[in-house]
């Protein structure tokens, strides 16, 4: 029977500035610098354990087209774990990393294969006499707009035939549309897989054959939230097998919580810390936005989520942990401006009037259109959604109560 095992994995960004976390603790911010080496290391921990016949990394290697010395002799170590287990690595350049990029080029281990910019194939034969052919081109320049898929050509007579490709799956996002592709071009070359990269959040477009987005191997930013890594991938005869393997060393997220039956802001510090150990996993690193929905607190404890002084105490529980740690990266909160209406309303009758006009408001871009002609302002309509909408006018409920109250 014929068989090979390889690991498919994409997106490694290595030596990712991180922008923007700085104000992470030393120790955090650190570990999350490293975050994406500690991915790719677990990554060729995998490929070593399981005895895969190859390794595919489809683009994105490095964040950078000027990638560090630092980053490549680190890439380099990595593979040359693989060529003490005589596992061979096949490499394409992305966006990210293109070959026209300005850097002190140092030469990889003869295990390693690196696609030109022109599709080209590698045949190779796996330790049971199976034939592999693989098909991929690195990106000549950042921008590859044209369409490379026609170029990929099923030659020769291997067992079995992998495509590698970074590139944009048309319809599926407005991640940069390098390289695109309908889920048909693939499909009418009649591969047995198609090793993708470019996207981030995982997606398998296809089981038979298998055509596979492992997303990237660790997340870097709070929009790519959960677990990231790679796939194990058996091809056969007969059958397909597909493992996704975890490899984040820090994860981020998000969760909700319900907080309208909260009377005290002790007993809401109490629930956020149970949420947060809920999450919590061994020896990874989670940073969590948490969302507190229908926050009803009086004002003399609203002041404490208002003020960030909860945020702190949350996270201040967490400075010691570095292994472990679940750090609140936000707290967000939206406040029922509802729950003193009805006081307010029998307290004086220009509360009526103000909740009357707030709960019938409309016809936004007539009301505001003198903001938009001040240049600060003048495209933010663009912008907003109808929750952000929504949002400002309850903001503006509140300050008109809080002031009102005060006269």
């Amino acid at each position: 029977m014929k068989k090979i095992t390889f690991i498919h994995g994409a997106d490694l960004h290595l030596d990712s500035p991180m922008v923007g976390l700085r104000h992470l603790p030393e120790p955090i911010f650190k570990r999350l610098q490293e975050s994406s080496f500690t991915a790719f290391q677990k990554l060729i921990d995998a490929a070593i354990q399981h005895q895969v016949d190859f390794v595919i990394l489809a683009g994105d290697i490095f964040d950078g087209e000027n990638r560090s010395i630092r980053a490549q002799s680190r890439f380099r170590n990595q593979i040359d774990r693989l060529a003490l287990h005589q596992i061979p690595v096949f490499i394409i350049y992305g966006n990210h990393d293109h070959l026209d990029g300005k850097w002190a080029r140092m030469s990889l281990p003869e295990n390693a294969f690196v696609f030109p910019a022109t599709v080209e194939v590698k045949t190779i034969q796996c330790e049971n006499a199976t034939t592999v052919s693989l098909y991929g081109f690195s990106y000549p320049h950042r921008h590859v707009h044209e369409r490379r898929i026609v170029e990929y050509q099923k030659t020769g007579l291997a067992d079995f035939h992998i495509g590698i490709l970074h590139g944009h799956y048309e319809g599926s996002s407005d991640h940069g549309k390098y390289a695109p592709f309908q889920l048909t071009d693939l499909l009418e070359k009649q591969f047995d897989y198609w090793a993708l990269g470019h996207i981030h959040k995982r997606a398998e477009l296809s089981h038979e054959p298998p055509i596979i987005y492992p997303g990237n191997i660790q997340g870097r930013h709070r929009k790519e939230v959960g677990q990231k890594g790679c796939y194990l991938a058996t091809l056969t005869d007969t059958e397909k097998q597909l493992n996704f393997i975890s490899l984040s060393d820090i994860i981020w997220d998000e969760i909700e919580i319900d907080v309208s039956q909260v009377e005290s802001i002790a007993d809401l510090y109490q629930l956020c810390r149970e949420e947060m150990n809920r999450i919590r996993k061994d020896r990874i690193g989670i940073l969590v936005s948490l969302k507190l929905i229908g926050v009803s607190l009086l004002d003399n404890q609203i002041q404490y989520l208002e003020s960030g002084e909860l945020l702190e105490s949350l996270q201040d529980e967490e400075k010691d942990d570095e292994y472990s740690f679940v750090w609140p990266i936000e707290l967000v909160f939206e406040r029922k401006v509802e729950y003193a209406r009805n006081s307010l309303m029998n307290e004086a009758d220009f509360f009526k009037e103000l909740f009357q006009a707030v709960d019938t408001y409309d016809n936004w871009d007539e009301k505001m259109s003198p903001f938009y002609q001040q240049s600060a302002v003048r495209n933010l309509e663009l912008h907003l959604s109808q929750n952000e909408k929504n949002q400002i006018i309850e903001d503006a409920e509140r300050l008109l109560v809080k002031w009102l109250k005060q006269d």
